[in-house]
């Protein structure tokens, strides 16, 4: 089959962005909005982790499961933000190596 062919039956189209349609960002939250609350509730679960403790430490705590618990949710938690940074910085040093 010849290429004229495979132009002409409309199974070769070429991939490109329609100009006239634009992205508007007023569907949901910003990144920033995003990592910023997310952050928060890191701080937050950090926070109870401490104060958990504290209770513990002073014999106001329940029991011990209920604080380790609290301790490891902030501890998971802390785990999986740092990772986070550390493909966005990955991420930010592979474009940066880029050349244009």
């Amino acid at each position: 089959m010849k290429i004229e062919a495979i132009q002409s039956s409309g199974l070769a189209q070429p991939l490109g962005l329609d100009k006239t349609k634009t992205v508007t960002n007023s569907e949901g939250p910003s990144f920033s909005e995003i990592l910023a609350a997310n952050l928060a509730k890191v701080d937050e679960l950090q926070k109870q982790s401490d104060a958990a403790r504290m209770q513990l430490l002073t014999g106001q705590a329940p029991d011990l499961h209920t604080v380790m618990i609290i301790g490891e949710k902030a501890n998971l938690a802390l785990q999986l933000t740092v990772q986070i940074r550390n493909k966005v910085i990955e991420a930010y040093q592979e474009i940066m190596r880029m050349q244009v």
